[in-house]
């Protein structure tokens, strides 16, 4: 995979993309990550990249004419043949859609990405209507620029790749991933997958942490109770942290069993 960062602050990038599974997979050649200068590609003496925006009102907004001239460069295809070709151009963007793990196993899944990070008041909106084809945001807030979101996806989306981590089974046993993802890698070797859910709780050694204990049942040996527990302690943690998810997943009917015993001993 190649995935190339279009910004006005390429330094802030040294940091994120040195360490961890995304340095082990560009040194592996699992993937391409290069970071280009907008600033590059404004023409006065001043590299200028922002203006005034039209209509009035606070701030500035990042200019079209470097954006466009910096992704044409990079010889990315035509937005109507980005997807045959396994190619993607996003803007970061506080008004995008939202970037979740169901996104990121889409955007693994390509050959090419190119992040547009925004900035300033924002950016003109002739980017995301002509030149990007999906506009992506990594929450309900905002930031001073596109660079976190950027790092961000960029981080979500590495790991995914076919190599990136040591155990691959473990990216379909983590927290929202969902029972059709893991089916597509095969599933994990464990004992279960969130199913869309938030990931069970993990213990490690020692058993005894002062006074502090690891649920007997992870130590007995019983697989099946194992998993049940694991099921169900999900299960409460998504009940307790993100209700929102139990909608939209789909439920067992041991989950739903569970689940009813949850609620009825929390009443």
């Amino acid at each position: 995979m190649k995935i190339e960062i279009v910004t006005i602050f390429p330094d802030f990038f040294r940091g994120p993309l040195d360490h961890g599974i995304i340095r082990r997979a560009q040194q592996a050649g699992l993937a391409t990550i290069e970071v280009h200068d907008l600033r590059a590609f404004a023409h006065d003496r001043h590299k200028t990249v922002d203006d005034r925006p039209f209509g009035g009102g606070e701030g500035m907004v990042l200019k079209p004419e470097p954006i466009f001239e910096c992704v044409e460069a990079l010889d990315v295809v035509p937005r109507e043949e980005r997807k045959d070709a396994g190619q993607s151009v996003i803007l970061l963007s506080a008004q995008g859609g939202r970037f979740d793990q169901s996104v990121a196993n889409q955007l693994a899944a390509l050959d090419r990405i190119v992040l547009i990070c925004g900035r300033y008041e924002g950016v003109d909106e002739r980017v995301g209507q002509y030149l990007a084809d999906r506009e992506l945001s990594i929450g309900d807030y905002v930031l001073s620029g596109g660079e976190l979101g950027a790092a961000v996806i960029v981080d979500c989306v590495t790991r995914l790749i076919p190599g990136a981590v040591g155990n691959q089974a473990s990216t379909q046993q983590e927290s929202f991933t969902t029972f059709s993802q893991a089916q597509a890698g095969n599933g994990p070797s464990s004992t279960c997958t969130s199913g869309g859910l938030l990931d069970y709780p993990h213990y490690t050694r020692p058993a005894d942490f002062r006074g502090m204990g690891v649920p007997e049942v992870l130590a007995s040996g019983n697989h099946e109770e194992i998993r049940r527990w694991r099921r169900r302690t999900a299960l409460e943690k998504t009940l307790r942290n993100r209700p929102d998810l139990l909608d939209g997943t789909t439920l067992s009917n041991e989950d739903k069993k569970l689940l009813a015993q949850i609620m009825g001993e929390n009443l």
